[in-house]
């Protein structure tokens, strides 16, 4: 049976992802009418399995980052746990040149699309580790994260906004929506819903299920 969805949300992984996120995101955004597509570098291998952080839940990803075209997705999320450390891998780094691993390569190019007011991009928790493996990506950028990586944030460039005591639960700068920690992932959620519903649809996406 062909279903019709708004669009398509693309969420980046890795293993030792949060669990909580990953069981909301794939409730609530097709709940929502979008697609739920996982996304990683999956090293030459046709499908890769990941689990996540409390070995309970795993997601079998067969989309790798270096073949999408970004232009078919609302937008991209982040998801949270250590799996933004893992993406940000090299292996074989070179003095004074950027970090060139595969995702953080993808997110530079949609970087430049989210600036230009075509998708949307959300972090949660420890995800902006992610842009902090390039400093011209997050300096200057308004955010949210959780609290043990806020030197790491700061030291890309970003700047942290506190409500009280803490990192604020959620943030929108631009088209970066970022959330504390799983703990708000539901205000997080609905936050990156009402921005990517702002977007100009994208062509009519069908997907198949049986």
């Amino acid at each position: 049976m062909a279903v019709n969805t708004k669009g398509k949300i693309g969420v980046l992984v890795e293993e030792h992802f949060d669990e909580t996120e990953y069981k909301r995101f794939n409730e609530f955004f097709p709940e929502n009418g979008y697609e739920v597509e996982y996304i990683s570098h999956l090293w030459g291998q046709e499908s890769l399995t990941f689990k996540g952080n409390d070995h309970e839940d795993e997601v079998t990803v067969n989309v790798e980052v270096n073949d999408i075209q970004i232009a078919d997705y609302q937008g991209f999320i982040l998801i949270g746990g250590y799996a933004m450390d893992r993406l940000r891998y090299q292996p074989h780094p070179q003095p004074g040149k950027p970090n060139n691993a595969p995702a953080v390569n993808f997110l530079r190019q949609a970087v430049i699309e989210m600036d230009a007011g075509k998708l949307k991009i959300g972090t949660i928790c420890h995800s902006l580790w992610l842009f902090c493996a390039d400093k011209s990506l997050l300096n200057g950028r308004k955010v949210t994260c959780a609290h043990n990586i806020i030197c790491d944030v700061e030291n890309g460039g970003g700047v942290i906004v506190y409500e009280d005591d803490e990192t604020i639960s959620s943030y929108v700068d631009g088209g970066l929506v970022t959330g504390r920690h799983p703990g708000v992932v539901e205000e997080f959620m609905q936050v990156f819903l009402k921005e990517i519903e702002t977007l100009q649809p994208k062509s009519a996406n069908v997907s198949s299920v049986k």
